[in-house]
């Protein structure tokens, strides 16, 4: 372990002289890499363009970035087999349990597996306006919290945060809103008081400049009850101390609230071509080389990624955190779980399909649901979805 640990002092120290440079070593990556990822001017975009730059200058490799404008399109190259990988959000993990977007007779449960993730120092929470004294979750009890029709990854987000307070829709006054600006809109107008956002999404910081001002309620770590409850609903969530929101928070006086990652960089489990294990060894080994090249790269270090997280990584890239000592039994054995999960869910899905299900869309959805959490129940694992 000594040996290692000098090893690794004198390679940080060669690294800061200058004119020495140096990339990850036995890196294999083909000439032309094509991805999926958010819209142009996204953060997920202009992220996955810097890691662009990083495998053209050092490695030769294009990387060729489709903009999709919605979840289904992101991710149908991926199901199809147009691209190896995607820089989704959290829609992957919908897709990985077939629920939402994808309890539909097209999609189904998706072999999704993580290559890498990024949790930045922004967050994602419901934004309360300033003036009705909210200072934690359970205190939007009967307050106006606004619903997205359409939208549920939005809503289940502030359904989950209600949850932490112990609370449910019909402990508050929901108010309906056509799209996520237009809840916004709605809150300035003193319609709504919240809308759920990424901490410094513009709507937030145009709330915050507002006369009415903007607040994060407060979810404290150590409340173990309400981050149960919260996770029930959403599992996806982990605490996080937010020092970038719309407000009046900083390093220094940061939200201590919630985030998952974003991007997620995920690619199906039968990916074998070596894509994921290189490109994880070069996230991580030139960490240096990329971390300021776009805001939120910092969330892709070897310390940021959340390895007990709700969607199996890929083989390929438990194989190099094997390899580099970055991997415990304990780690394994949530591993094993997931990839478990992701096998009944399978497996249910097949009978399911084929016992003549409903052909109405909405009934088959419906039906996929009692299928799915029956099979997930019948193994002791929790639904989740319903």
């Amino acid at each position: 372990m000594r040996t290692i640990q000098r090893g690794l002092t004198l390679l940080c120290a060669l690294m800061v002289l200058p004119g020495v440079a140096f990339s990850a070593k036995d890196v294999n990556l083909p000439n032309t890499i094509a991805m999926t990822a958010y819209g142009t001017g996204s953060a997920g975009y202009t992220q996955m363009v810097s890691v662009g730059n990083l495998l053209q200058n050092e490695y030769g490799t294009s990387l060729r970035i489709l903009p999709g404008e919605n979840d289904v399109s992101r991710m149908t190259p991926l199901r199809t087999g147009r691209v190896p990988m995607c820089a989704c959000g959290i829609a992957s993990y919908y897709g990985s349990e077939g629920v939402l977007m994808f309890a539909g007779p097209k999609w189904g449960p998706q072999p999704i597996r993580v290559i890498a993730t990024s949790i930045a120092s922004f967050g994602l929470g419901v934004a309360v306006a300033g003036d009705i004294d909210v200072k934690t979750p359970a205190d939007l009890k009967g307050k106006r919290v606004s619903y997205i029709r359409g939208d549920d990854a939005l809503n289940l987000g502030t359904e989950a945060f209600l949850a932490f307070g112990g609370l449910t829709w019909d402990d508050v006054e929901r108010v309906e809103f056509p799209g996520y600006g237009r809840a916004f809109d709605g809150i300035i107008a003193n319609q709504s008081d919240t809308a759920f956002t990424m901490s410094v999404a513009p709507p937030a910081q145009q709330l915050a400049a507002s006369p009415r001002g903007i607040v994060w309620p407060r979810l404290d770590p150590n409340d173990k009850q309400g981050w149960q409850r919260l996770q029930a609903v959403a599992p996806y969530f982990q605490p996080h101390q937010v020092t970038l929101a719309a407000g009046e928070y900083s390093k220094d006086k940061p939200w201590v609230g919630a985030s998952y990652p974003y991007p997620i960089l995920v690619a199906n489990a039968d990916e074998k071509s070596g894509l994921a294990g290189n490109l994880i060894k070069v996230l991580i080994e030139d960490f240096d080389k990329y971390k300021d090249a776009a805001p939120g790269n910092s969330g892709y270090a070897l310390d940021q990624q959340n390895m007990k997280w709700v969607i199996p990584f890929h083989d390929e890239v438990v194989a190099y955190y094997k390899k580099i000592g970055h991997w415990s039994d304990e780690m394994q054995a949530h591993q094993d779980r997931l990839v478990k999960r992701q096998q009944v869910l399978k497996s249910a899905w097949d009978a399911f399909t084929g016992a003549n299900p409903p052909d109405d869309e909405e009934a088959f959805s419906k039906a996929w649901m009692t299928a799915r959490a029956k099979a997930l129940e019948a193994e002791g694992m929790n639904p989740v979805f319903r």
